[in-house]
């Protein structure tokens, strides 16, 4: 067969070096400054940035390699406002056109990243984000509930570990849109219907995208079924450097949807593994009882009180024995005593001659009595003697009168009332 070569014709590489050609010619595209908006932004390991840059009516593709990245002094995220300055150029691989980054100035934050914080900040002042209402992810599940797109790299990635980690596990997908306008309210329908189903968990996930892709789990209404559903969610939504209002609400955020499946389930292997170690400790404990056991059986059996019983009867039957006779010598002590102790009061005196002892205390009675007569103050008053009172109370020295002092001169029949005119201590004169 001959082949008819027509050189009019020429590949998709020559068209897209022509193109590229072109621009790289055109003055006004080699620098070009651009403001919009950051979406989509990946950090690759090798120190590039690949990003797109938009704003309300169109987006492009954008690179910022390692060594003009190297100079920001701030981390790019989605949503951030920026400036930039750059060239244009196609990317000959996939004919996309594309910035190529020189410089990258922050202008403010993208509508999208504010209307975040803001209901970031309002649902977490609510207490939405608090530790105390996440509910614990139940160790060993039945049942678990998956809500994502039912095609994708995300539901595989989750079935696929589950599978492997825990294939005893029964688990319910229930497919959502996780893109859009209508996914929000879509998601929302599963979430209730799937707490329904009395499950031990849900997981809500879907794979990576740009900010835009995953605007439906940042709703507010979304966030507030999933903090008023009765069963754990498991929040893995995007990437690990992605954050959407739906994980901060959850009782648990996975990085992604493979670390999703790993956190709802346990590993089968593991805990097979904890139950062979259980097993043999439980082993070795009821070995090590059982002989412990069987220990003091064989030392009860070789007792010699349960050997020959009869002999622990004996023993307290001869100590039963002495209690009786001590008590009983102490019972003949105390009678013996308390005898004795009456005879001697009986054989006393005062018993035998109580008359004899009448007549002696009424001698000693009139004896105190006529001492009490004798030694009466009134009765020397009979003599011709007197009592002196100065002030009702009787002196007897003349140490404790005065001239001019009114005296009383108490008398056998009577008492005479004195003034002291003068006053002598000479007895003889």
């Amino acid at each position: 067969m001959n082949t008819i070569v027509d050189n009019k014709y020429i590949s998709v590489y020559d068209l897209t070096k022509m193109i590229k050609s072109r621009i790289e010619s055109d003055d006004n595209l080699n620098h070009v400054y651009l403001k919009g908006e950051i979406s989509n932004f990946k950090a690759h390991t090798s120190g590039h940035f690949y990003f797109s840059i938009k704003d309300d009516k169109s987006r492009i593709k954008a690179v910022m390699f390692k060594n003009s990245n190297s100079k920001l002094i701030f981390m790019p995220k989605d949503g951030m406002k920026v400036l930039i300055e750059g060239s244009i150029s196609i990317y000959e691989a996939s004919g996309d056109y594309q910035i190529y980054v020189e410089n990258m100035t922050e202008d403010g934050v993208g509508n999208l990243y504010i209307a975040f914080e803001q209901l970031k900040e309002k649902l977490a002042k609510e207490g939405l984000f608090d530790k105390s209402h996440k509910k614990k992810i139940k160790r060993l599940p039945v049942s678990i509930g998956v809500i994502t797109a039912p095609t994708g790299a995300a539901i595989k990635d989750i079935l696929t570990t589950i599978k492997r980690r825990f294939p005893l596990v029964k688990v319910i997908i229930f497919p959502s849109l996780v893109q859009g306008n209508d996914a929000s309210l879509d998601i929302i329908k599963q979430i209730k219907k799937a707490d329904d189903y009395n499950l031990d968990t849900i997981i809500l996930a879907r794979g990576g995208g740009s900010i835009e892709d995953m605007w439906c789990f940042n709703d507010e209404e979304l966030a507030r079924t999933i903090y008023n559903a009765k069963t754990p969610i498991i929040s893995a939504v995007g990437h690990e450097i992605d954050f959407t209002i739906s994980d901060f609400v959850a009782d648990l955020r996975a990085p992604t949807p493979t670390s999703a499946g790993e956190l709802s389930v346990p590993n089968l292997v593991e805990i097979t593994t904890y139950l062979d170690q259980v097993k043999v400790r439980l082993n070795i404990s009821i070995n090590e009882k059982f002989n412990k056991l069987n220990l003091i059986l064989k030392n009860l059996k070789e007792n010699n009180i349960l050997m020959n019983p009869s002999k622990l009867y004996q023993a307290k039957q001869q100590k039963l024995d002495n209690l009786i006779s001590s008590s009983n010598n102490i019972i003949s002590n105390i009678i013996h005593n308390n005898k004795r102790h009456l005879i001697n009061i009986l054989n006393k005196h005062i018993i035998l001659n109580p008359k004899e002892i009448f007549l002696k205390k009424s001698l000693n009675l009139n004896l105190l009595l006529e001492k009490s007569v004798m030694l009466n103050p009134l009765n020397e008053l009979k003599r011709g003697y007197a009592i002196i009172l100065k002030d009702n109370k009787a002196i007897n020295s003349i140490k404790k009168i005065n001239i001019n002092d009114k005296l009383n001169i108490k008398m056998q029949d009577g008492i005479i009332d004195v003034n002291i005119n003068n006053i002598r201590s000479d007895l003889n004169a």
